[in-house]
């Protein structure tokens, strides 16, 4: 299949599709899912062996890790979840977010997007800059559809300080099946927007909080692509109107 070429567009990779690897993170499972599987199938039960290949085949699944194309500009702030637009509400930013250095105080428009345990769970920087804060705090394991987990599950609060000075918080936010909030990334790295900075394994959601004088460009309902789909574009405060479906 040919690439398609855009050096003067706003993509910062070419378009080549390839069937989705499997992230490292996820290998160790993929093996001992699919060794039980077959040690079942051989040694007990062939029926039973068949449910859990597909046990297997869902955790691989689970894990994939597909090539993303981000928009190129500074302005851009993209996605950092695969899921569902469940919330866009206004709200002050979690107190692990705010501070000298950290966000000001204030509301922000924050979109929750939800992972189902079908989602693609790499998470992704939502714009370039470099890592200033990152702050994890113990918690429950309610739905993380529930508006509630913002403040009482386990979560990872993410700070990204772009150029210009903007700074995007975001929450990577455990929920009923998941157990672990994994970053792949140190405080004072430097990331792009689409890189992979974490992931949640099984379930989960990710908050994100747009700054002032930024308008969503996502209606609730609609399904975001993470490092693909843009949320808010910096200076740019007129939401977008209609329907999802």
């Amino acid at each position: 299949m040919p690439e398609l070429e855009r050096p003067d567009g706003p993509l910062t990779t070419t378009v080549k599709w390839r069937f989705p690897s499997i992230h490292p993170e996820g290998r160790k499972y993929v093996v001992g899912a699919a060794f039980i599987a077959l040690a079942v199938y051989w040694i007990a039960n062939h029926f039973l062996g068949y449910l859990l290949i597909g046990v297997a085949i869902w955790v691989a699944a689970f894990f994939r890790d597909p090539v993303r194309t981000t928009p190129r500009g500074d302005k851009f702030i993209v996605a950092p979840a695969d899921g569902l637009i469940t919330t866009i509400a206004k709200v002050p930013p979690p107190p692990e977010l705010r501070g000298p250095d950290g966000l000001d105080d204030g509301e922000y428009e924050r979109i929750s997007i939800f992972m189902s345990v079908f989602d693609v769970h790499i998470n992704r920087a939502p714009i370039s800059g470099r890592v200033r804060r990152i702050a994890y705090v113990p918690g429950k394991f309610v739905n993380a559809d529930l508006d509630k987990a913002s403040e009482d599950n386990e979560r990872q609060h993410l700070l990204i300080e772009g150029s210009g000075g903007l700074k995007i918080g975001f929450t990577q936010i455990a929920g009923l099946v998941a157990r672990r909030i994994i970053a792949f990334v140190r405080e004072g790295d430097v990331v792009e927007a689409g890189q992979r900075v974490g992931l949640i394994r099984f379930g989960s959601r990710v908050d994100v909080y747009l700054p002032a004088g930024v308008a969503p460009r996502v209606l609730l309902g609609q399904r975001a692509i993470a490092g693909e789909t843009i949320l808010g574009i910096v200076g740019l405060d007129i939401p977008v109107t209609g329907s999802s479906q």
